[in-house]
């Protein structure tokens, strides 16, 4: 993935980002940014999600005076700001069919209107685009331009959710310390807590959880105590189970915590589980057996 991120960075195609909720969309964004020749200029990013319609229009493409009640100035929006830089768009499953076909404009011929206005204004912008959406269900649906979705969808970053990725979460928790001007130490206890977590708020959680940790620190580490609680009872060994020794024992014992984090999230359905962790159902059993984990009475 990080391959990907390198070398689309350097051209100006679009780039659709895909994954769950949480998983670091928008850093994949910036990364685009700050490794392409753009770097220099302005980084706009546009949550489509959290407004309605019509101000989601005014938001990318600005207003004139009196464009609408409230108007009460010209202003300029996310596309002109972002002229030369990069335009981050997210939750793009959740752009109304409208202002789907005044963004497939702008990408064919770099042109647009302000709300309520008619002169033709010109942008230089890369496009990066978000979704936790399914986009190919959505065209066959009716709900999403299949032109658009060909327009975004050149260069696609795949982002696997937390659980997956284990060996990104000294690195993330390094990059959270660093953004909050901490100096706290992470001790081989927390590690490990962290990961064998189970994580279904995926980064958005581990961020905030350092966060946590930080502001509830009394000392120069973190400590395993100033975890939220729902960690604390999700990676315990069951009473009396001691845990294996050595490398082999270590990865067992987070194997056997991802598969009990996911059957408890799910209730113990075993074929909902198997989806989470991205296995069979008859390797999801086999796994199920070997560890001794059964659902509860």
């Amino acid at each position: 993935m990080a391959d990907i991120v390198k070398r689309a960075a350097r051209s100006t195609v679009p780039v659709l980002i895909l994954g769950e909720s949480g998983t670091g969309k928008e850093l994949v964004a910036k990364a685009v940014h700050e490794l392409s020749p753009r770097k220099d200029k302005a980084f706009v990013a546009v949550h489509a999600g959290a407004l309605a319609p019509g101000v989601l229009e005014s938001e990318l493409f600005g207003h004139e005076k009196g464009a609408f009640t409230g108007a009460d100035s010209q202003r300029k929006g996310r596309f002109e700001t972002a002229d030369g830089g990069s335009l981050f768009l997210d939750e793009l499953g959740e752009i109304p069919p409208t202002t789907q076909v005044k963004l497939l404009r702008v990408l064919q011929d770099k042109t647009f209107e302000r709300v309520g206005g008619s002169q033709q204004l010109r942008t230089d912008v890369r496009l990066v685009c978000a979704t936790n959406r399914n986009l190919r269900e959505m065209v066959k649906d009716g709900d999403f331009r299949e032109d658009l979705f060909y327009r975004v969808n050149v260069v696609t970053v795949t982002m696997p959710p937390l659980r997956e990725r284990a060996g990104d979460i000294p690195r993330l928790v390094a990059h959270f310390l660093a953004k909050e001007g901490s100096s706290l130490q992470v001790p081989e206890p927390v590690m490990a807590r962290l990961q064998t977590y189970h994580w279904p708020g995926n980064v958005r959680e581990l961020e905030n959880v350092i966060r946590r940790c930080i502001a509830l620190s009394t000392g120069q580490q973190m400590r395993v105590e100033d975890l939220p609680p729902e960690m604390l009872e999700a990676t315990r060994l069951p009473p009396g189970e001691d845990a294996p020794q050595g490398l082999v024992g270590d990865l067992e014992r987070i194997e056997r915590n991802s598969l009990l984090n996911a059957l408890t999230e799910t209730g113990w359905n075993v074929s909902r589980s198997a989806r989470i962790l991205g296995v069979g159902r008859t390797a999801l059993q086999y796994k199920m057996k070997k560890y001794g984990l059964s659902k509860p009475a």
